[in-house]
């Protein structure tokens, strides 16, 4: 039977309400101050093993040689915040990077025929490292 200080329909008649709406208010607000810095630290982090693993990747069977070291130096990563998303790119400016990746069958643009196989080191290396990076960013908002 409700009563005045708890309208519930089960609520027993000497029942009264209780909250600790402040208390939970203010937990919230302190874990939403430290969410983005924590974010920011695991997106960095993992977005620098990400870069390093691609570079290692990048040194040699299975993936591509690297005779001169000068496409594996080319990768690098950026991370950012607009103050909400924390976003990483992880790339290089090299242009044989899809060619090597995902391989290249036919002429190019000079009309050379090519049969070149692909040599993937990006998408090995981000299936190595996107499970790490889940369970770091888990870890982190489940405080």
């Amino acid at each position: 039977m409700p009563s005045a200080s708890n309208p519930h329909p089960n609520a027993h008649g000497a029942a009264g309400v209780y909250t600790n709406a402040a208390q939970i208010a203010a937990l919230l607000d302190a874990r939403a101050v430290r969410t983005l810095p924590e974010t920011l630290s695991v997106v960095q982090h993992h977005a620098m093993l990400l870069e390093t693993r691609i570079k290692a990747r990048a040194s040699g069977r299975p993936g591509p040689n690297a005779p001169t070291g000068d496409y594996r130096r080319s990768w690098t990563h950026e991370v950012s915040t607009d103050g909400v998303t924390v976003t990483a790119t992880v790339g290089t400016n090299k242009p044989q990077a899809r060619r090597l990746e995902y391989g290249f069958f036919g002429a190019d643009s000079l009309g050379r025929i090519y049969n070149q196989a692909p040599l993937p080191h990006v998408g090995p290396a981000i299936e190595e490292i996107r499970p790490i990076f889940l369970a770091a960013l888990g870890d982190s908002i489940s405080d």
